[in-house]
């Protein structure tokens, strides 16, 4: 039936309220709305060429069958990705949980107060396994977290290396490949020279500026660095380790023998592998390099009564306030994932996850012993989990693999020969076992070995064990039982607003619908438990999803190829600039290095210029928000020995399609740059015109915005680019995949693929006609409440015709002159409605920016109408005297459950007003438990870690 089909459940607007609103906004049909708003010289003639749109009973079938094509395999391959157990409780009521998976980023704190927890709980498990003082909540994965630090100690050259431009970075060659690919990409634009080499031989008085190690290494060898350390920083070089978690809990943590900042992956803490993330990297330094750290900072500070309160901390090092001069472009996070592992340590403890670790060394140690008794040669002194085994005479690589495929068993092969097995919290008696007749029967052999139980067996030295505690705050020693837990997790979720409880309007992030049927799959193990560098003769279920999917968006985007590979928006933008540059290289154009940015891009776009190593150039925009074209071409005909490029986003950051679009994409490429388009805002593209189509070169798609991948409270977040035929030579490539290393930007071959079935759903589910009237409803939801919110706040900026794109931004400049009240103020009202605030104080400061979607009714949105209006009102109370500008609603909002409770009120309005505004809210009342955050306390007292809140 066509009710029946999964684009009406998806879009939240019907034929009779699409009706309602048109007559509202004054035009007789929504396809005179989209003409209005989308300039015809860039709209599409013919529709989506894409599969017949699937019900949702046919997708749960199809993705059944595919996830059965991957073969699940015991997998000791290692290097990053290891088969975990997430424990039930932290799955169902986390990762399942849509409180959890929906919601936004928590930059209002005083409604994220469960998620910023959470990630504290994350943070402290970082910091007190690492020995560090000070953890971000999150970065993208390991190889880019080791990239990031290399950046850091980059950026923390003392004045005299700088002065003799000391630009030497050195890497050990024990590192993971794919880190060290990451590295060298990275590293490349900066001008930054690395050296790869033996950390027991390198001579770092030779213009060092930092050293990269591993411990335990790619290897698996548990090495003193301590020594290297010292001589390190003698001569001002810096020291960043990649490490294991899981091996910190019986291992020295790096923090006690001298490292400067500790990176790797927390996957292992009860992350599936999902053929390569998405996983939470981690990255812990000293407190004294705090203003250097990338990524988000989850802090302590207090509320309007002086009530403990979790925020963001340290938020002007970020890229929205500092552009170009950013510590990084890293906007999506792990937060998610972040949540899950630190679930993971909570429910274990720091006795079981010592039990754990234990356990995992002892399976190690007893097959190490078994392997040697059956003539192979165990080539590590000292080992956590990991083991390179020398081969016997006679015994080869390939019959040692032959044997290891019949019992499904994957191991790591060496280049020259050596076979490495990477022991996890899987391991049973069963799996040692086979893991054993392996190499017993490539041996020609025929033991039988009879284990009944893995009896502990600690084999490393006692100098490299942990003689210090770890997680003993009460959080850690509290809920180890299932029903402790869940309360637990039951209690934070409620402190938190997600797309559960109502619409959130951001501009620009599209927190539309993440449906359930597009989620469900990633709960089968089929698409679980596959490591990403499993053969592929494993994996045809994902080859077949990565290579349909790739062609969808394609042909969304109408170019010609796509990588997969970069896990988050800014890291796709990253990615898409590094494949201009390798091109403009290829071509003899090499010295390009300037970008165009107009003034209105997101903050991640210059960021990530100045990381592929390229200088960025303002571009003015008009006063109705447009990039002033006559600022382009100038600026074009001034650089254009010198142009690399221009990043566009479209329709603009301001909400407008504008009209010169072709022009402004001609005149780059007449003066031989390339253009980039930024797909924030794709969701106002999809079906009526694509950057193929307008003149694009490469493009990046937010997976986590247009393409219905939750945002999960930060991340995980999908970036693949998208490129014109020329470009596809230059897309990312990985040393496990294809053996290079051109452009590698992420840990895994296809980034964050366990979450691509949500985007493959969306699209095989709402087919091209659904995807297209999508895109329509979008564009008429913004135009809705642009009418209903005309006459009160005031839009900011339209298009030539009246019309706003997908988005729209409210005017709230003036209220300050006349009421005191600021959009911060509004945004902070609007919770004690139930709502999340709009995008604050961006792209324009002073405003509200607004992004309804297609998945809200239209009494949601009249509802928000509604809140908007009646807070109208209050200012308006406000500016004819009725309340003070000191004490009035909006300046002391939110009003949390525990004041508005309170026996004493010291408001002049009553509680009611500041509870129960308006009827709706009596129905579904979201109690707030804290009032407005103090941020400026919180950075000027800094505190990342629960050990240290006293």
């Amino acid at each position: 039936m066509e009710t029946q089909k999964f684009q009406h459940r998806h879009i939240g607007i019907n034929a009779e309220d699409e009706k309602k609103m048109l007559s509202k906004i004054g035009v007789n049909s929504l396809d005179k709305l989209i003409d209005q708003t989308i300039p015809a010289n860039i709209r599409l003639q013919n529709g989506l060429n894409l599969p017949e749109a699937l019900s949702e009973y046919e997708y749960a079938e199809e993705m059944a069958l595919m996830a059965s094509k991957n073969r699940i395999c015991a997998s000791y391959i290692g290097m990053g990705w290891y088969d975990t157990v997430c424990p039930a409780p932290i799955f169902r009521n986390v990762f399942e949980n849509p409180v959890w998976y929906t919601s936004y980023t928590p930059y209002q704190a005083e409604i994220s107060q469960g998620r910023l927890e959470a990630l504290m709980n994350f943070q402290t498990t970082v910091s007190d396994l690492t020995g560090l003082p000070l953890s971000n909540c999150s970065l993208l994965d390991e190889a880019t977290a080791g990239a990031e630090s290399a950046t850091m100690m980059f950026n923390l050259r003392t004045r005299d290396q700088i002065k003799n431009n000391v630009n030497k970075l050195f890497v050990d060659k024990n590192i993971f490949p794919q880190t060290l690919a990451v590295i060298n990409t990275r590293m490349e634009p900066q001008g930054i020279e690395v050296i790869v080499g033996d950390y027991n031989t390198v001579d770092l008085s030779d213009g060092f500026f930092g050293a990269i190690i591993q411990y335990p290494n790619s290897n698996g060898n548990i090495v003193d660095y301590k020594a290297f350390a010292e001589k390190a920083h003698s001569l001002d070089c810096k020291v960043s380790v990649a490490t294991d978690l899981m091996a910190l809990t019986l291992l020295v943590p790096p923090g006690e023998w001298g490292a400067d900042i500790a990176f790797g992956s927390s996957q292992r803490f009860g992350v599936p592998m999902f053929y390569g993330g998405p996983s939470a990297g981690f990255f812990a330094t000293k407190e004294e390099f705090k203003r250097n750290v990338p990524g988000r900072i989850i802090g302590v500070s207090k509320d309007a009564y002086g009530k403990p309160a979790y925020r963001m901390a340290l938020q002007t090092r970020e890229q929205h306030i500092k552009r170009e001069k950013a510590t990084s472009n890293i906007c999506t996070a792990q937060a998610l994932l972040a949540t899950m592992a630190g679930f993971y340590a909570v429910y274990h403890g720091p006795k079981g996850l010592k039990n754990i670790a234990t356990q995992i060394h002892s399976a190690t140690s007893l097959i190490a012993d078994e392997l040697k008794e059956l003539g192979y040669t165990i080539l590590n002194e000292q080992y956590f989990d990991t083991l390179k085994i020398g081969l016997p005479s006679g015994v080869s690589q390939y019959t040692v693999r032959e044997f290891a495929e019949m019992r499904d068993i994957n191991l790591r092969y060496y280049e020259a020969g050596e076979v490495g097995i990477s022991i996890d919290e899987t391991i049973t008696e069963y799996k040692a076992h086979e893991l054993l007749a392996v190499f017993s029967m490539a041996a020609g052999r025929m033991e039988v070995f009879m284990i009944d139980d893995l009896p502990e067996k600690i084999t490393i030295k006692d100098e490299f064990l942990r003689k210090s505690e770890f997680l003993q705050h009460e959080v850690f020693n509290s809920y180890h039982t299932e029903t402790e837990l869940m309360r637990y997790i039951k209690r934070l979720d409620r402190k938190d607003i997600s797309l559960a409880h109502s619409m959130i309007s951001l501009g620009s992030c599209t927190m539309k619908l993440n449906a359930a049927s597009e989620l469900l799959p990633l709960s089968l193990g089929g698409f679980q438990n596959i490591h990403p560098l499993a053969p592929k003769s494993q994996t045809q279920g994902y080859n077949e999803l990565i290579e349909e999917l790739g062609e969808y968006l394609k042909e969304i985007t109408g170019f010609a190829g796509v990588s997969f590979q970069p896990n988050s928006g800014a890291a796709g933008e990253y990615a898409g600039l590094m494949t201009i540059r390798k091109y403009l290289e290829s071509i003899g154009q090499g010295h390009r290095n300037i970008i165009l940015i107009p003034a209105s891009a997101h903050g991640t776009n210059p960021a990530s210029a100045i990381q592929a190593g390229y200088e960025t150039v303002t571009i003015e925009c008009d006063s109705h928000g447009n990039i002033a074209v006559e600022d382009l071409q100038a600026k074009a005909d001034q650089h254009k020995d010198h142009l690399a490029g221009c990043m566009i986003t479209y329709p603009s950051t301001h909400g407008i399609f504008e009209k010169e679009i072709r022009e402004m994409c001609k005149i780059v490429h007449e003066k031989g740059g390339q253009v980039y388009m930024d797909g924030a805002n794709m969701n106002a593209q999809v079906g009526l015109t694509n950057p193929g189509f307008i003149g694009a070169d490469v493009c990046h798609l937010n997976l986590h915005k247009t393409f219905a991948i939750p945002h999960g409270g930060g991340g995980p977040g999908e970036g693949p680019i998208c490129v014109a035929e020329h470009l596809i030579p230059f897309l990312p490539h990985h040393p496990e995949v294809d053996g290079s290393t051109v452009n590698t930007v992420a840990s895994a071959p296809y980034g964050s693929a366990g979450i691509l079935p949500i985007t493959y759903g969306y699209i095989r589910m709402m087919g091209g006609e659904g995807l297209t009237h999508a895109t329509k409803i979008a564009i008429l939801n913004a135009n809705y409440l642009a009418e209903c919110l005309k006459d009160t706040y005031g839009i900011v900026y339209r298009g030539t015709t009246g019309r706003v794109g997908h988005e729209l931004i409210l005017e709230c400049r003036k209220l300050k002159e006349t009421s005191g009240i600021t959009e911060s103020d509004i945004a902070k009202r609007l919770m004690d409605y139930g709502y999340h605030a709009p995008t604050l104080s961006f792209p324009v400061h002073g405003t509200l920016m607004i992004e309804p979607t297609e998945s809200e009714s239209l009494s949601e949105l009249n509802r928000f109408v509604d809140t908007m209006n009646q807070i109208w009102e209050e200012i308006k109370e406000v500016e004819n005297g009725t309340y003070s500008k000191e004490d009035n609603v909006l300046v002391n909002a939110p009003h949390p459950e525990y004041e508005v409770c309170a026996d004493e009120w010291k408001h002049a309005y009553p509680r009611s007003k500041a509870a129960y505004p308006l009827e709706f809210v009596k129905q579904n009342k979201f109690w707030i438990n804290v009032a407005r955050v103090d941020n400026a306390y919180g950075d000027r007292n800094l505190v990342t870690c629960l050990c240290d809140m006293g």
